[in-house]
């Protein structure tokens, strides 16, 4: 799929869109789907005060207190950003309603309720995508374009490093879903598993997983904010690290091919290849300046995707297998023992 030119595609008419939970990352969306000039949002969201600051702040009109009363509208539309442990009892009812959805990562923190939600899905003829931001990315998209049409051979290795000083970007961590695992938080649920997620699209389905993961420096929480993981996504062996406190704010995913040697630089807005020993980098680079650009970015692919014009991105079985080896990241970690992803 090539969004290259997307910006320059003729809009359609503006979406109703409601958005469900209003914290940072449901006033994130709300700001880059209010920019793309193709929706219009209404809002959910429980707390009185946050909900009136949020309409207000972005001159919305449609807010609600209670999921089941904004439901009595009509909307094209339902974007679930509540905490992680909500997604899927809120989507099944927005199916149920004959709304599409888009679940914010992680697609939840159980199997719970999922099979009907698939089932809902099915009998309606709905959309159903789950926003794992990096697949919009031009440069993963090109990347992944490069790695399937065989030029680099078989993939043989992977890994990843990450890192960032989760305290500065979201200074309010302590009081949020973040602080517990029951809803969604640590740095597995939360952080990690875009990388993991990623590399599934890369190489293919994760098969067997062991963590070592720990609570090193955030204030505050006693979630883990520091993950080491060995992997196998069936023939591909793979290594993950990942920390949220460094000062520099850095992601980069290599994967290592039987004919050379492919790398994602998020922090440098680059892709590259090398296919020759000692050779030189070959790099594609996209400057998406500001940090909503991705989220715009993702924003118009959703809507485009609400439009049939492509299939989602990332599933809802994409993020079921994600959801699936988060779940396995966390036995394995309570349990110091690989873990099988079934």
């Amino acid at each position: 799929m090539n969004f290259t030119n997307m910006a320059n595609e003729v809009k359609n008419s503006k979406h109703r869109m409601l958005i469900v939970g209003t914290g940072s990352i449901g006033e994130r969306h709300l700001r880059c789907y209010l920019a793309t000039g193709r929706a219009e949002p209404g809002i959910c969201e429980i707390d009185a005060q946050l909900r009136n600051a949020v309409a207000d702040r972005y001159q919305v009109k449609s807010q609600f207190g209670d999921v089941q009363e904004a439901l009595t509208e009509s909307w094209d539309v339902v974007l679930v950003a509540s905490p992680a442990h909500t997604h899927i009892p809120i989507a099944v009812k927005a199916c149920q309603s004959g709304c599409n959805v888009i679940i914010e990562k992680p697609l939840s923190t159980s199997l719970d309720g999922i099979e009907q939600l698939r089932q809902l899905i099915a009998q309606k003829n709905l959309i159903a995508a789950v926003s794992y931001q990096l697949r919009s990315s031009p440069l993963v998209q090109e990347m992944k374009a490069a790695l399937d049409s065989g030029r680099f051979g078989k993939p043989l290795q992977l890994y990843m490093t990450s890192g960032q000083n989760f305290a500065y970007y979201r200074p309010a961590y302590r009081d949020t879903y973040f602080a517990d695992h029951r809803t969604g938080g640590g740095g597995i649920q939360d952080s990690i598993t875009h990388m993991l997620n990623l590399a599934e699209w890369l190489v293919g389905p994760m098969t067997r997983i062991s963590v070592d993961a720990s609570h090193q420096k955030l204030a505050g929480v006693t979630v883990e904010d520091t993950v080491h993981i060995l992997a196998r996504h069936d023939t591909v062996m793979a290594s993950y690290a990942l920390n949220m406190y460094q000062h520099a704010n850095h992601g980069q995913l290599t994967v290592v091919c039987e004919d050379g040697t492919v790398q994602f630089e998020a922090s440098a807005d680059r892709w590259r290849f090398m296919t020759e020993p000692d050779g030189k980098w070959h790099e594609s680079v996209h400057r998406l300046e500001g940090r909503d650009a991705m989220y715009i970015r993702n924003a118009d692919v959703m809507l485009d995707v609400l439009e049939r014009k492509y299939a989602p991105l990332c599933s809802l079985e994409d993020a079921l297998q994600t959801l699936r080896v988060n779940l396995a990241a966390l036995r394995s970690a309570a349990t110091h023992s690989w873990q099988d992803i079934s």
